[in-house]
């Protein structure tokens, strides 16, 4: 009889991930602060058309229930409510004819609203 093994890999799943377009407009926009300790601070707040919204800023300071996570030298810091409802996510930075910004794949999310920034 055939035995199978199992194996773990002992690299933890990340709370949050960022596309590698994501991490280089992160690193370029701290570049820009001026401020090379500053880390993403990825929130969600109650409110919007759907329920909650995504807020997103620069900080400096970390709390003892935050999260963080690295992406080479970019320090993204989330919440551990805010990661409630972010865990698993994607941040991605797209550019286009119609503008560019970030956006957040949510696998958490049940539904979103036209504009885009907020769901539930």
């Amino acid at each position: 009889m055939e035995q199978l093994i199992s194996i773990k890999s002992s690299v933890p799943a990340r709370a949050i991930n960022l596309t590698p377009t994501a991490i280089d407009k992160v690193r370029e926009l701290v570049a820009e602060e001026g401020e090379p300790e500053l880390a993403l601070r990825m929130e969600v707040r109650a409110g919007g058309c759907s329920g909650f919204s995504y807020d997103m800023y620069f900080d400096s300071a970390v709390n003892e229930l935050d999260v963080v996570e690295m992406f080479d030298d970019v320090r993204v810091v989330v919440d551990d409510q805010s990661l409630l409802k972010l865990r698993g996510a994607t941040l991605d930075y797209k550019e286009g004819l119609m503008g560019a910004g970030f956006a957040i794949n949510n696998p958490n999310t049940t539904r979103t609203c036209g504009c885009g920034s907020s769901f539930s």
